[in-house]
This record gives structure tokens, C-alpha cells and sequence, in this order.
């Protein structure tokens, strides 16, 4: 392990991110499996808000750990991408198995958090804290995820999708401004990488905001909502084959 993780500068796609990749898999297993066996019993709370706290001391010290004055970048160490406000959802969402904050987690952590394990942009290697912050922070969200909605069945509906979207411009709204006043470019609402990315199928400024919320609206409505509510109205109809509502079920009262 430690050849895999002792490299000059982090590469993606090497045996030190197949590693994690690996890591990252075994772990959304675990996590289905594991928040299964206890969903809805005495120890799921005491489970949970345990992995919330976990959570908070690693989210928190690294946080505080960007803002020393040897490390702090007004660019890049203030939690206003998407993904570092999963990262506070989803403790939120473990302690106190809020849907809303369940389902940002999911929305978030199964998309932009997701696509960052798969697609890293690091410059730190290991043994460097940032090393450790951005793997540890990343993959525990898609965790998260994975145990709130397919372990303890916490099931996303249109209501939580438009719940998350509203989320979402707001946040859109605050960076924005705050990018505008500091000169920063979080969520690259201001201006596009200046490496080749996706962004630039969308065009110029605003128009590749706009494109790239649209397209991951869509996602999140197409892939992400609609099959939940498929299944929803598939079991309600089994249950209910007749489509007659239940109170006629029974005979009327004599």
C-alpha cells in the first residue's frame, strides 16, 4: 500500500486512485448492507449520530486547517462549492434523519461529489492533510448517501428534488456574489476553468451556468428522482390493484 500512496504528485487513474476507487466501491456496499440491518431498531440512532459526530471532527478540523494563515486562499478555502455544503448536509442528516438534508446529500454526494473521486483535481499528494481532507471528505458523502437512501430507506420524492433545487440556486445566488466581491471563482460561476472542460460545449459566460445547471437538473429529475417514483407507484398499485380507494374496501356501516 504504501507504493501506491508514496507518489510525487497525485495522478488520476494510477494504482494510488485505483486503490481509492476500490476503497470507495467496497465501502457504498457496506454501507446498503450495514444501514439495512439496523434501519428502524434502537441502535440506528446511536449508529448515526456517531458517524455524524466522526463526520463533524474531520469536516471541522479540516476546515479550520485551511484557514491557518500559512494555508488560507480567499480562492480556495472557504466551503462554498457545492460539494463542501454536502459535506455539512450530510452530518446533519445522520444526527437528525431529515429528509430535505438526506436528499441534498444524495442529489450532490451521488453527482458533482461523486464525479470528483472519479475525476480528482489535487495537487497535494500523500502525507499532506489536504491529501487526506479532500479523500476523506469526498468519499464519506457518497457513503452517506448511499446509507440514508438505500440503507435506511429514506426515499427521494419530486417534493425533495424541488426542495434541493431551490437549495441549489440559492447557494448559486450567495457564491456568486461572494466570487464577485472577493474576485473568487467557486463553483466557476464567474468564469470557466482555464483548462479544457465539459463547460465549454455550453459557450461563453452565462450560458455555460445555464446549460450546466440545466443538464444536472435533468440528471438529478431523470435518474436520480424517477425511478424512485416508478417504484413508488408500482408498489402502491400492487397494493391497491383495483385503484379503488381503501375506505371502500371495507362494507359500510349497517
Amino acid at each position: 500500500m504504501t507504493t501506491l500512496v508514496a507518489e510525487e504528485r497525485f495522478q488520476a487513474f494510477s494504482g494510488q486512485h485505483y486503490a481509492l476507487l476500490a476503497l470507495t466501491a467496497a465501502g457504498v456496499i457496506v454501507a446498503v448492507v450495514w444501514g439495512r440491518s439496523h434501519r428502524d431498531t434502537e441502535r440506528e440512532i446511536v449508529i448515526r449520530r456517531s458517524l455524524a459526530v466522526a463526520s463533524l471532527i474531520v469536516v471541522v478540523g479540516m476546515q479550520i486547517y485551511h484557514l491557518t494563515p500559512d494555508v488560507r486562499d480567499v480562492r480556495s478555502s472557504w466551503p462554498l462549492q457545492l460539494s463542501d455544503l454536502a459535506d455539512y448536509t450530510a452530518i446533519y442528516a445522520l444526527w437528525t434523519r431529515g429528509k430535505k438534508t438526506a436528499a441534498f446529500t444524495y442529489y450532490v454526494g451521488l453527482s458533482l461529489t461523486l464525479m470528483a473521486v472519479l475525476t480528482p483535481s489535487l495537487g497535494q499528494t500523500f502525507p499532506d492533510p489536504r491529501w487526506f481532507g479532500f479523500w476523506i471528505r469526498h468519499i464519506f458523502v457518497v457513503w452517506a448517501a448511499v446509507y440514508l437512501v438505500w440503507g435506511l430507506g429514506i426515499r427521494p420524492t419530486w417534493r425533495l428534488y424541488r426542495t434541493t433545487v431551490v437549495a441549489v440556486l440559492a447557494w448559486a445566488v450567495v457564491a456568486f456574489t461572494f466570487n464577485k466581491v472577493m474576485d473568487t471563482n467557486y463553483g466557476y460561476l464567474i468564469r470557466k476553468p482555464a483548462s479544457g472542460s465539459l463547460l465549454d460545449l455550453f459557450g461563453p459566460w452565462p450560458w455555460y451556468v445555464l446549460g450546466a445547471m440545466a443538464v444536472l437538473l435533468a440528471v438529478w429529475a431523470l435518474l436520480f428522482t424517477l425511478p424512485w417514483e416508478l417504484a413508488a407507484a408500482r408498489a402502491a398499485s400492487e397494493e391497491n390493484p383495483t385503484g379503488t380507494p381503501d375506505y371502500y374496501s371495507d362494507p359500510p356501516p349497517q
